[in-house]
């Protein structure tokens, strides 16, 4: 209901000419893709839905849901149907602004591809989009994917069959095992050669329509990466919708099958033929820094490919310290939280390891295991060769017994029997023993056996524990805001990562894991993630971003202009929207920042500053140039930052240049604070031009609620703003004064 207001207010200003398009710069077809892509994803749809508006008739599927591949149809004929809102999409968080670039460039893409395999380049307009493709292909295919042409090396024809964007990872090592020549590696390296062309061509077109998009970033990486064998992926890229008519739509093609899956060398499991061969991982990492520079690093991650029965996992890990992120099929959102999703998850797999490494110990260690019945036979074996031992000396004995001669009858008893008998259990004694030691020998052979898939079910089991790492960071959680114990951020609501400001580079990793079909598989269910990182400052997101630069006079804090202007309409109407709800928390923060120094391409606060006397020069004329250089100019700013979100955040800072002011607080007892904290002129000039900038804003969001709201809204809204800067504390040096303080 809230974005629908906030929507009937764009369309009512817009036709009194307050707000405007902007320029974006994008085709119609363009235009047409990205409001199809808003629409039809909910992350984008929450984040930036309201400022991309379709007046055209409604066209609808036969059962009533919208029909998005058709309105694009009549998008792309009348781009006058669609109004997009530069202004406030350029406020977007970034990694929203990133997801829908990176989107309109896999489409782009697969617009190229497909117009090359239809020899439609010239027609379509592609001719140059492919050859930027086809030059990063051609540099890191191997030779053998090369053949001469009237004395020019090109791309084989059958390699370029690869180009088709709907072949699973399957079909192309298919394809590629008809080059029988071929040894394994080259053909891992023509795959490669794909991923490299497909990366690098997209994160080009990516940041050229995120700066369309109004995004900055000095830092920017755009990453696609893939997992599993990605047999489903045709299916996923070939979907369309169907007509009004129950026609299936020839619309614009979604490029799911452009992501690229990540192989190595080796040898199946279920294979009938053991030889090496081109298979795909289990799972993917990727290497990247922290920005560095007192900015914050901004990590967005888009996974496609959700499968309902297996938890999508994405891992971050940095130094050791691990943020495991879960997906849940219901909303195809990541949390840290493993709860989330459903299905068989990662540690599914680990269970059923562990489960089988017990079974196996049992079967050695446990009651009546292996290890029982070979000491039970050794037992045996000992026995025997005691009996053996004792019928052999019995058999001994008899043999050089001294023959005794029978008086009366005049017979010799050479104990013929006796011995004969031993000698048969003698003989029996032996057949028993060899078949005891058969019998340890067996179970020596099964226990070795048994231990060596163990060991097998523990490296892997290792292996994934390294893989989904142990060192979990904890955190706390409030509407789904994920803070961690580190100060690490996720928002479930923009699916973004946030490590905190730093000034040094550190490394982290991201990983994609993919769920095998059984713990003992070596086949992957696929998954595909888009991760994209740019530097960030805070409360760049801001839907109010005012830079007052230079608007004071000398030593002065009157504030002689108008802070909003109509181009801020629509954040200051949202503003008024999220203030009628008083659960939502409003924050102001508000600081006398003193002597700023340049960081990053904006002022912030000089915490051990050498002012100066004045400005450089000789003569006054010098000196007043030295002034207005942008050198000092960029530095007398003061900065209006609104954001909302889960709360409502104010924040104003003011900052001076390091020449020396004359300036003295007007109130006495500020005069005296001053004193006791060692407070600078230019520390209480600032505070002084931060107390009045609130003021302004004050008396002019007062007026302007009177003006956008009905009267029980206004009141609303007007009474906690009011309420909310006569409470506030401007801070100031290492302390801070009440607002009302600064009041004459």
């Amino acid at each position: 209901m809230k974005n629908i207001f906030i929507s009937f207010f764009i369309l009512l200003f817009f036709g009194s000419g307050l707000l405007s398009q902007g320029n974006f710069m994008l085709s119609p077809q363009d235009k047409a893709y990205l409001f199809h892509t808003v629409r039809k994803s909910p992350i984008l749809e929450q984040n930036i839905g309201r400022y991309i508006k379709y007046t055209g008739k409604e066209i609808t599927l036969p059962n009533g849901e919208i029909n998005y591949d058709s309105i694009e149809l009549v998008i792309v004929n009348q781009p006058e149907l669609l109004t997009i809102y530069a202004d406030e999409i350029r406020k977007a968080p970034k990694g929203i602004l990133a997801e829908v670039a990176n989107k309109m460039a896999l489409w782009h893409l697969n617009k190229v591809l497909v117009a090359h395999r239809q020899n439609e380049l010239e027609k379509g307009g592609y001719v140059n989009d492919y050859t930027k493709f086809e030059v990063i292909l051609f540099r890191e295919l191997p030779e053998c994917a090369l053949k001469t042409k009237k004395e020019q090396r090109i791309i084989h024809p059958k390699v370029e069959k690869l180009n088709n964007p709907s072949l699973t990872f399957n079909d192309k090592a298919a394809a590629l095992d008809g080059f029988g020549a071929w040894t394994e590696q080259e053909k891992k390296q023509t795959l490669d050669a794909y991923n490299v062309a497909i990366n690098e061509w997209v994160k080009e077109r990516t940041l050229e329509i995120y700066r369309k998009l109004g995004g900055e970033a000095d830092v920017f990486h755009n990453v696609l990466t893939a997992a599993g064998d990605g047999s489903s992926t045709s299916g996923l890229f070939e979907e369309r919708e169907k007509d009004e008519r129950g026609r299936w739509n020839k619309g614009l093609p979604k490029a799911v099958g452009l992501f690229p899956y990540e192989s190595y060398i080796g040898i199946k499991k279920d294979a009938k033929k053991k030889k090496p061969e081109v298979i795909p991982m289990g799972h993917t990492a990727h290497l990247f820094q922290t920005v560095g520079g007192g900015k914050k690093t901004n990590i967005h991650v888009d996974v496609w490919g959700y499968n309902s029965e297996k938890q999508t996992t994405v891992v971050i890990d940095k130094g050791g310290d691990i943020y495991p992120l879960f997906g849940s099929n219901d909303t195809r959102f990541l949390s840290p939280d493993s709860t989330f999703g459903e299905g068989v998850t990662y540690y599914t797999m680990i269970n059923r390891l562990r489960a089988d490494i017990v079974a196996y110990e049992e079967m050695v260690t446990g009651k009546k295991g292996i290890d029982y019945w070979i000491e039970y036979h050794e037992e045996r074996k000992q026995d025997k060769l005691l009996e053996i031992d004792k019928t052999e000396k019995e058999l001994n004995d008899i043999r050089y017994s001294t023959i005794i001669t029978n008086d009366k009858k005049y017979t010799t008893d050479s104990k013929r029997k006796k011995r004969k008998k031993r000698q048969e259990k003698v003989v029996l004694y032996y057949e028993q023993l060899a078949a005891i030691k058969r019998k340890i020998k067996e179970l020596k052979e099964e226990k070795e056996m048994i231990l060596t898939k163990k060991q097998a079910l523990v490296r892997q089991q290792q292996g994934m524990y390294d893989l989904i790492g142990t060192k979990w960071i904890p955190y706390e959680e409030k509407d789904g805001l994920f803070i961690f114990k580190d100060s690490a951020h996720f928002d479930l609501l923009t699916q973004e990562f946030t490590f905190p400001p730093s000034e040094e580079k550190e490394d982290f990793e991201i990983r994609l894991l993919a769920i095998p079909y059984s713990h003992t598989s070596d086949q992957y269910d696929e998954v595909m993630l888009h991760i994209n990182i740019v530097d960030a400052v805070p409360l760049y997101n801001a839907q109010v971003q005012l830079n007052l630069n230079d608007v004071f006079e000398v030593d002065k804090y009157d504030l002689n202009q108008t802070l909003f202007t109509a181009e801020d309409s629509i954040p200051v109407k949202e503003l008024f929207d999220a203030l009628q709800d008083n659960k939502r928390y409003f924050d102001i923060i508000a600081r006398g920042a003193g002597v700023a120094k340049w960081k990053n391409f904006e002022p912030v606060k000089y915490y051990d500053p050498v002012e100066m006397d004045n400005y450089p020069g000789k003569t006054q004329e010098e000196r007043n140039k030295a002034k207005n250089d942008s050198v000092f100019k960029r530095l007398r700013t003061t900065q209006v930052k609104v954001l909302i979100d889960r709360c409502i955040t104010l924040e104003v800072n003011s900052f001076t240049d390091p020449v020396k002011s004359n300036f003295t607080p007007p109130n006495e007892d500020l005069k005296k604070m001053m004193e006791q904290y060692d407070l600078s002129e230019n520390d209480m000039l600032s505070a002084y031009r931060t107390y009045m900038t609130l003021k302004t804003l004050k008396q002019e969001l007062n007026v302007l609620a009177g003006k956008y709201l009905d009267r029980p809204e206004a009141k609303t809204a007007i009474d906690r703003i009011n309420k909310s800067i006569d409470k506030a504390r401007i801070s100031v040096g290492k302390t801070s004064f009440k607002y009302k303080e600064f009041e004459e």
